[in-house]
């Protein structure tokens, strides 16, 4: 696919991806990785979605996720607790969390959708304008 580019390795809580001179993005997409990453990755993947998404643009996130702080399986109650077991500062995140972060980089929930094994598809849209 000639619209596609290849998976690059991008520190995202850096200011800077190395990507800006090909932005704005119409999707970036993140799988498996904001719970095992500090919070800061999360804070700094929505701050970047909202800097390098065009207008409309979706990020995507799959993994597990709460809701209000409930886990949508035992299973991912005792994932997360082994998560922070291995390092404190990762664990399932909050969809709520993300939502009140994305606002601020101009981002908004679309959607959130249940998967197999207890995951989920999260969707946020950039509607707001470019966060310098």
């Amino acid at each position: 696919m000639n619209n596609v580019l290849a998976p690059l390795d991008i520190d995202v809580c850096s200011r800077l991806w190395g990507v800006e001179q090909t932005a704005p993005f119409e999707a970036i997409v993140s799988i498996n990785m904001v719970h095992i990453a500090p919070w800061a990755a999360s804070l700094g993947l929505l701050a970047g979605a909202g800097r390098l998404l065009c207008l409309g643009g979706i990020v995507v996130f799959y993994g597990p996720f709460m809701r209000n702080g409930e886990h949508n399986a035992l299973s991912n109650a005792e994932f997360d607790a082994s998560l922070k077991a291995h390092n404190p500062s990762w664990g399932v995140r909050d969809i709520a969390d993300l939502e009140r972060v994305g606002k601020a980089s101009g981002l908004s929930l679309r959607d959130a959708i249940e998967m197999p094994a207890n995951n989920m598809l999260v969707v946020f849209t950039r509607n707001g304008e470019v966060v310098p």
